[in-house]
């Protein structure tokens, strides 16, 4: 890749690249080995149902691709892609090493220990049990996060953007607006940065991530058990007991859904272990109830501009009439406080 001067047509110019090598970059949802998985999960699927429809049916119904909803979905991901995560992209530079410095002083990194001076054995416990934790606290902010963005009105005229979808693919996945993406980037890196300051000032050294191309163990396993088919209209749920360990497409579509029964459920990324512990965890047996979209009126979220600015309207407006909410999650008892017009 060619060097670019530091400016911001520079920074851009790295940026789009990196945008457009999605399909073979490790670190993107879309990454083709994420996709082939997915879809060779479809095939089983497919022939598990013994469905009619035949196999391209199956995995591109009309119920889905002939709604306006699914092309608007196509449309917003490169317009998005091109303009609005970049501006995030710069905005939430460096978080992360700020978050760090913040638990740990930036000019004692060179004095780390030596890790070859510890056993391999060592080490590599030490890192398993760094990166573990790192994905647990990580996860429970980004639940609660989550939580927020769904139980504060301001925050959900913007988080309802994703939501707004009323069929799902996996380019869905990427309905977020900008906002959304900025408060979850800058907590979520803040959050990283200073945990992991804290592992460096515990472990005296800093501990290799056990990767594949590139990419923690963790996160891979994550991408390649049907990760894209959470946004999608296939269903696929762990059986008994593993539902609640481990996140299955259904979790997160049940999230998406507008039923009665699914509203304000379902709220983890990767552990659903905390919607169990919070009683925000639904899960029913079949699809027949999952409805994607919002309740409210969401008519005038039918272009990209429109998913640009409508919610910075509605968020002038919410702070002109004063609404205000106090949002609770309580362990295990939890009695989430009836919010009106608010969907997941």
């Amino acid at each position: 890749m060619s060097e670019k001067p530091e400016t911001l047509s520079g920074k851009y110019l790295d940026y789009f690249e990196g945008f457009i090598s999605f399909l073979i970059d490790p670190n993107d949802r879309l990454f083709i080995v994420y996709l082939l998985s997915s879809l060779l999960i479809v095939y089983f699927l497919y022939r598990k149902s013994k469905s009619d429809a035949g196999l391209l049916r199956f995995i591109f119904p009309k119920s889905v691709w002939d709604h306006p909803s699914a092309w608007l979905d196509v449309r917003y991901f490169f317009f998005h892609g091109m303009i609005g995560h970049f501006i995030v992209h710069i905005l939430t530079a460096g978080v992360f090493v700020i978050g760090v410095s913040l638990t740990f002083n930036l000019a004692m990194l060179d004095h780390l220990i030596d890790p070859s001076n510890f056993t391999i054995l060592y080490r590599s416990v030490m890192a398993v049990t760094a990166f573990i934790i790192l994905a647990v606290i990580t996860d429970f902010v980004a639940f609660y996060l989550h939580y927020l963005q769904h139980k504060i009105p301001l925050l959900w005229q913007f988080h309802k953007v994703h939501h707004s979808s009323e069929v799902m693919h996996p380019l869905s996945n990427f309905r977020e607006h900008p906002v959304d993406n900025l408060t979850y980037n800058f907590i979520i890196q803040a959050v990283n940065g200073m945990t992991w300051g804290l592992i460096l000032n515990i472990l005296s050294f800093s501990p290799d991530a056990i990767q594949i191309f590139g990419l923690g163990i963790l996160a891979l396993l994550f991408n390649l058990v049907g990760y894209q088919l959470r946004h999608s209209h296939i269903w696929l749920r762990w059986p008994g007991v593993w539902s609640k360990i481990f996140p299955s497409p259904a979790h997160h579509q049940v999230h998406h859904s507008r039923h009665p029964d699914h509203l304000d459920k379902n709220f983890a990324f990767m552990f659903p272990i905390w919607d169990v512990l919070f009683n925000t965890y639904e899960m029913p047996e079949d699809n027949r109830d999952v409805e994607f979209g919002i309740v409210e009126d969401s008519s005038e979220l039918n272009s990209c501009l429109n998913l640009y600015f409508i919610p910075f309207r509605d968020a002038y407006h919410l702070l002109k009439n004063g609404k205000k909410t106090e949002p609770t999650l309580v362990l295990k008892t939890a009695t989430l406080p009836d919010k009106s017009g608010l969907n997941p």
